[in-house]
């Protein structure tokens, strides 16, 4: 279905929008998704702070050009949809990674926009799988405990043979 000139520019208006605000941009690439699972994807998306919009490519392209990120802009075949967000930088890949997961192929990352430059759908793959800050920071902590577990359980050992 064509698209009015007025259409595309309110499409071209909320694209630019969304690349000026956003910490993190991620490109995926959709087939034989159905309304149940763009809706379950959208709603998923949202609880991580993520907004997600569909466009053409040709106004993607166009909106990304006009923001002038560096590097080389990665190829964008089949039907694109945007993710992003003004939060977390890593959300937008994490979500569209599980998710694809989940749908079996129905769902690709296909690229993105990561610290002012593009990435390649082999970059957004690696920053998806990091874990959550949270996450992080128990690692973390359990790093620092594991010495003082490791003196606490050789006492108790010593403890235990004393008293035997």
């Amino acid at each position: 279905m064509a698209l009015s000139r007025s259409k595309k520019s309110d499409i071209l208006a909320k694209l630019a929008d969304a690349f000026a605000e956003a910490s993190a941009v991620a490109f995926v690439g959709f087939t034989r998704i159905t309304v149940h699972d763009a809706s379950r994807l959208r709603r998923e998306l949202a609880n991580a702070g993520v907004r997600y919009f569909v466009a053409k490519k040709t106004l993607i392209k166009k909106a990304l050009a006009e923001r002038g990120y560096a590097g080389a802009q990665p190829e964008l075949p089949g039907e694109i949809a945007v993710a992003w967000t003004t939060g977390d930088v890593l959300a937008p890949a994490r979500g569209v990674y599980q998710e694809g997961a989940r749908m079996k192929g129905a769902l690709a990352l296909l690229g993105g926009v990561f610290e002012g430059a593009f990435a390649d759908a082999a970059k957004m793959a690696a920053l998806a799988t990091i874990p959550p800050l949270s996450v992080l920071r128990g690692m973390f902590v359990n790093i620092i405990n594991s010495p003082r577990q490791g003196l606490v359980i050789a006492l108790d050992k010593i403890r235990e043979r004393k008293a035997a």
